[in-house]
């Protein structure tokens, strides 16, 4: 970028006009980290210096790491930046939209005269908040009402919950009771769930695509083993579905699954917008079955913006670009446009399965039905690592993460890549290419290494062939003498 940026000398405050932001004093001077700088700068130069700093941030598009959405057509470009001084709580009418479409698709059990119960919000985490509130806040009334203690609430999750729901057990004190996993089974057991509900349970909360494997659970199964414990013990506890990834994929790709409003106990839903939702971060929602389900205390009535609005959110302000965003998303693409989209998705995480399975050195772990991601972990360990692998990605660009099992799996280690609407199949083809190079690296390093620690241990072995166990010290010292004389083997004379 090339401008002419207008500076002041400091020795004679008069203006100094510099051809370009480079020829600036503003290159050499250090950039404000942690104050506020005592003198302004020129526009020019402040973007420029933020613009550079930016260029050393991984590429959005590579990131395999996240599930949000990257791209966007350029017309809802332009309507994010023409509603970016937008206020979300001055406008009412299209969140209101977006809900409805939302609970319509969630088939939600709303008459024609009526409108649906939920929140726009800048997450599944807050929208997490939300629901959690709501079961809450309603089972307290309820004890209440029975004369019944109400201060040790809980909640039944899989071990697989992303950290937002630790985050809501721990602020709002409630006890998180998890289904622990094993080897093979990454998701919550229902049986298990059902097995740890008590009086004192809120909800149980099911993921409709797990974090770990992008797996559904089994909310039908859960559903009818916990309206059995219901009925047998006289207990009202309801379901809620964390659908912050599958919530915009099962509608258009599994459209027989029951996991929504059709099963009776399942109560509200959240979903990420900034997902599958395929708007820009952050917008989520949360929905509710009915009024009922929203305790009327919890929500907040005020008119000093000019109407009377109710309100139950976390936060007040916020930027509304999100929801114009997800509002001409839903009526642009409409139904056929996210089911082919998502078809696309699915075709290349095949593709992309296809070429880990084919390098015959991962086991994959993600199931084929669910979330777009393949998970996949090493079958041989011994050498090197997934967190090698990972590593060694970021050499070509690509950011793919590398973790550990929740409780009672931790000693599996996956590599996963999550497949959003911008993964191409070249570049799935890319990455398994890019994938298997890494592997030949590894593997000619791994050897490398066991041949010169070969060499070193027949070097400190006696003539009985004992080993003598030396320093970390002297170890380094004798692998970089070892190094040098290969070197020196292969000298040429040239330098």
């Amino acid at each position: 970028m090339v401008v002419s940026v207008a500076a002041t000398d400091s020795d004679t405050a008069q203006p100094v006009q510099y051809s370009t932001f480079f020829a600036s004093r503003y290159v050499r001077d250090p950039l404000p980290r942690f104050r506020m700088p005592e003198q302004s700068i020129p526009r020019e130069a402040a973007y420029q210096i933020i613009n550079d700093e930016l260029m050393l941030d991984g590429n959005p598009r590579l990131n395999l790491a996240s599930f949000v959405t990257t791209w966007m057509e350029p017309e809802c470009d332009k309507l994010i930046m023409n509603s970016v001084n937008k206020n979300y709580v001055d406008m009412d009418e299209y969140p209101n939209r977006c809900v409805n479409m939302i609970a319509h698709l969630f088939n939600a059990p709303i008459k024609e005269d009526e409108t649906a119960i939920g929140v726009g919000t800048v997450g599944s985490s807050e929208a997490i908040m939300l629901a959690g509130l709501a079961f809450k806040r309603k089972w307290q009334n309820k004890r209440k009402e029975q004369g019944k203690p109400c201060d040790k609430p809980n909640i039944v999750t899989g071990a697989n919950v992303q950290v937002c729901w630790e985050k809501f057990a721990r602020y709002f004190e409630v006890e998180l009771k998890e289904v622990k996993l094993s080897e093979g089974y990454y998701v919550m057991d229902p049986v298990k769930a059902v097995e740890m509900v008590d009086e004192n349970t809120i909800c149980v909360a099911a993921i409709l695509g797990s974090t770990l494997t992008g797996e559904f659970e089994d909310v039908k199964l859960l559903n009818n083993l916990l309206t059995e414990k219901n009925k047998e013990t006289g207990w009202d506890v309801p379901i809620h579905v964390d659908a912050a990834s599958g919530g915009f994929i099962a509608p258009f790709l599994y459209p027989e699954l029951e996991w929504d409003f059709r099963l009776p106990l399942v109560k509200s839903i959240n979903v990420s917008g900034h997902k599958y939702g395929l708007v820009y971060p952050g917008v989520g929602w949360v929905i509710w079955r009915s009024k009922e389900d929203l305790p009327e205390d919890l929500i907040f009535h005020i008119n000093y913006l000019g109407t009377d609005q109710p309100t139950f959110t976390l936060n007040f302000s916020k930027g509304s670009s999100q929801i114009i965003a997800q509002y001409y998303q839903l009526i642009r693409l409409g139904f056929e446009g996210y089911k082919n989209i998502m078809q696309n998705c699915m075709e290349n995480t095949a593709i992309l399965r296809e070429g880990i399975e084919a390098t015959g050195r991962f086991e994959i772990l993600s199931k084929e039905a669910g979330v777009p991601l393949v998970a996949f972990s090493l079958k041989d360990s011994g050498r090197y690592t997934v967190f090698d692998i990972s590593e060694n990605l970021r050499r070509f660009g690509w950011i793919v993460p590398a973790y550990t099992m929740p409780a009672n799996a931790e000693h599996v280690a996956v590599l996963r890549v999550v497949i959003r609407e911008d993964f191409s199949r070249s570049l799935a083809e890319r990455l398994v290419s890019d994938i298997v190079k890494i592997l030949h690296e590894l593997d000619a390093h791994s050897a490398q290494v066991l041949k010169i620690s070969s060499a070193i241990a027949k070097q400190q072995s006696g003539d009985d062939g004992v080993v003598t166990k030396k320093s970390v010290l002297e170890t380094e010292r004798e692998i970089f003498a070892y190094w040098r004389d290969q070197v020196k083997k292969k000298q040429t004379g040239i330098c």
